[in-house]
């Protein structure tokens, strides 16, 4: 609890002190302004509308990628296979890379090896300029947080679908029942439970990407892909505008604390339904 109170507590609060002020990091002068910086953020702050709608659209579709990736490799592995243990490592391995030297791997690979593949077989998917528009720049960050968040969201379902009894499988087989509506009507529902952790946790994460936004594109081209969290980061400690970087950070977790409850309580209602 101390911990907890020094490291999280007291700096949040600290936080929430200078979003009303207008400070810029360094000087002792700190000039109590009230609602100034949120008026200034929700009315004249293009950048940070830009960068929120970004994030939002970048959070539905690789929410969506990463737990149907994820889902999909674990009814893969959970099968009857003999290398299940080292496709379990292979894909959960990812997730063990940080972020950054992930993002900048993956930079070289759209940079140079897709070129290199792409001279050499004229394929269009290799001849895109991944990292040089707006458009491709959006799905190079979806895949490469798609290809380090599936492998983590791939235990959990792994996880939930051990839990699940066979012998109602079996059941449903003898009934008559196929594959795809065994998967949907039985064991899709017994793991709804697995469902609610994964997209809060994909969910959360992709809403707080910063780490392979930065090194992938550094918000570029022309900050079309510009997160919330390199927002205000740039606002806090490149333009030192503290107080404004304070401000964006705390409406930033206001609304992304009432989506991942909104999610959480409407996966929990399909849970009992269920």
């Amino acid at each position: 609890m101390l911990c907890f109170l020094l490291i999280q507590i007291i700096p949040f609060a600290v936080g929430i002190y200078y979003s009303f002020t207008s400070w810029n990091g360094v000087s002792s002068a700190v000039d109590w302004v009230g609602l100034d910086n949120f008026k200034r953020i929700l009315t004249s702050d293009s950048k940070f509308a830009d960068s929120f709608f970004f994030t939002a659209k970048f959070t539905v579709v690789a929410v969506l990628v990463s737990n149907v990736i994820g889902l999909g490799l674990a009814l893969m592995i959970n099968g009857a296979l003999k290398s299940k243990n080292a496709l379990r490592t292979v894909f959960f391995l990812p997730n063990v890379i940080g972020g950054l030297l992930l993002g900048f791997i993956w930079q070289f690979i759209f940079v140079k090896g897709f070129a290199a593949v792409g001279s050499a077989t004229h394929i269009p998917f290799f001849e895109l300029p991944w990292l040089g528009d707006a458009n491709t720049a959006f799905w190079a960050i979806v895949i490469v947080f798609a290809w380090q968040q599936s492998g983590y969201l791939m235990v959990i379902y792994i996880a939930a679908l051990q839990g699940v009894d066979h012998s109602v499988i079996e059941a449903s087989r003898i009934d008559g029942a196929s594959r795809w509506m065994t998967l949907r009507k039985i064991v899709l529902p017994l793991i709804a439970p697995a469902f609610t952790i994964c997209l809060f946790l994909s969910m959360s994460h992709a809403f707080k990407i910063y780490d392979l936004n930065y090194s992938l594109t550094g918000g570029g081209p022309f900050n079309s892909t510009l997160s919330v969290a390199m927002n205000i980061y740039t606002e806090a400690f490149t333009n030192n505008h503290y107080g404004i970087g304070s401000a964006k950070a705390l409406v930033f977790f206001v609304v992304v604390a009432l989506v991942t409850l909104a999610q959480v309580m409407l996966t929990k209602r399909r849970e009992v339904e269920s």
